[in-house]
C-alpha cells in the first residue's frame, strides 16, 4: 500500500493543473493555427491566381505555410517555457555551420532567385534543358521540378539551368513545324510546291496565317531538298505532327510523286567508259 501511495504522489506531482493547463494550450494553438495557416494560404493562392502567374502564386502560398507554422512552433515552445533567446542563438550557430556545408544549396538558392526575377518560363511551360523535355511541375528556390511526356518526374537544380541553354517550347501562342521533303529529280518543282500548300490548307491543324512556308532548299545527293513550314496553335503540337506526315506520304502516292531513298551512281571518269552492269534472272 506505501508503494501504491508513494507512486501516486510520484504521478500527482508531474501532473500538476499548471502542466495540464500548459499542455491544453499547446494542443489548442496545434489544433486552431495549423488549419488556419492552411486556409489562409488557400485563400491568398486564390486571390493571387486571378492576377498573377502560376508561379507567383506557388510561391506566395509556400511563403505563408512556412511562415505560419514557424510562427505556430514559436507559440508553443513559449508556452513550454523555452528560453527563446538561447534557442535562436544556438540555432544562429547550426545555421553558420550549416551554410559552409551547404554552398551547393545556396548557389541554387540565388539561382532560383534570378529563375524567379527573370521568368524565362513559368508552371505549365514545355522546356527542353539539354536532352530532357517536360512540363514545368514547380519553380522552387532550390530546383525546378519537371514531368516528362512519358510521365517521368525529373528535378533539375536551379544551378544548372542558370548555366544551361534552356528552350520554352511554348512561351509563345504559335509556333512552326519544319519537315525536310525530298522529291525525285525528275518532278515538277511548282507542282509539288502546290500539292504541299494545298496539303497545308486542308490540315484543321494549320492555320491559315501566317501562310506555311515553302522553299526549294537544295540539290541534293538523291533529292531535290524543300522545306515545309506549318504554323499551328501550340496546344495542337501533337496532332498536328500525327497527321501532317501521313497526309504527305498518301497526297504524294496518289499524285505519283516520288520520294526517292539514297542511291550511288559510280562513275570511273571522262576518259573511260562507264562500268558495265548486266542484269541476271533467276
Amino acid at each position: 500500500m506505501d508503494e501504491v501511495a508513494s507512486e501516486a504522489g510520484a504521478w500527482s506531482g508531474l501532473v500538476t493543473p499548471e502542466r495540464l493547463g500548459t499542455f491544453v494550450r499547446c494542443i489548442v494553438l496545434i489544433l486552431i493555427g495549423v488549419p488556419t495557416v492552411y486556409v489562409l494560404s488557400r485563400i491568398a493562392g486564390r486571390t493571387m491566381k486571378k492576377r498573377f502567374s502560376d508561379q507567383a502564386t506557388m510561391l506566395v502560398r509556400k511563403g505563408i505555410m512556412y511562415a505560419g507554422l514557424s510562427l505556430v512552433l514559436l507559440m508553443v515552445l513559449q508556452q513550454l517555457k523555452f528560453n527563446l533567446t538561447a534557442l535562436l542563438g544556438a540555432a544562429g550557430v547550426v545555421g553558420i555551420a550549416i551554410g559552409f556545408a551547404s554552398q551547393t544549396s545556396v548557389s541554387n538558392i540565388i539561382s532560383g532567385i534570378f529563375l524567379i526575377w527573370e521568368k524565362p518560363f513559368a508552371v505549365g511551360d514545355v522546356v527542353k534543358v539539354g536532352d530532357t523535355t517536360g512540363i514545368v511541375l514547380s519553380i522552387d528556390l532550390l530546383s525546378v521540378k519537371l514531368r516528362t511526356f512519358d510521365n517521368r518526374y525529373i528535378r533539375i537544380p536551379n544551378e544548372t539551368l542558370i548555366k544551361t541553354e534552356v528552350i520554352n517550347v511554348t512561351r509563345f501562342p504559335i509556333r512552326r513545324l519544319d519537315i525536310n521533303v525530298g522529291v525525285a529529280y525528275k518532278e515538277d518543282i511548282g507542282r509539288v510546291i502546290e500539292v504541299l500548300r494545298e496539303i497545308a490548307n486542308k490540315n484543321p491543324y494549320c492555320l491559315d496565317e501566317p501562310e506555311p512556308f515553302i522553299m526549294f532548299m537544295n540539290f541534293g545527293d538523291s533529292a531535290l531538298e524543300i522545306r515545309f513550314g506549318v504554323w499551328f496553335a501550340k496546344e495542337q503540337i501533337l496532332n498536328l505532327r500525327k497527321t501532317i506526315m501521313r497526309e504527305i506520304k498518301e497526297r504524294f502516292d496518289a499524285e505519283g510523286i516520288e520520294i526517292p531513298f539514297p542511291h550511288r551512281t559510280l562513275y570511273t571518269g571522262s576518259v573511260t567508259e562507264p562500268l558495265p552492269i548486266r542484269i541476271v534472272g533467276d
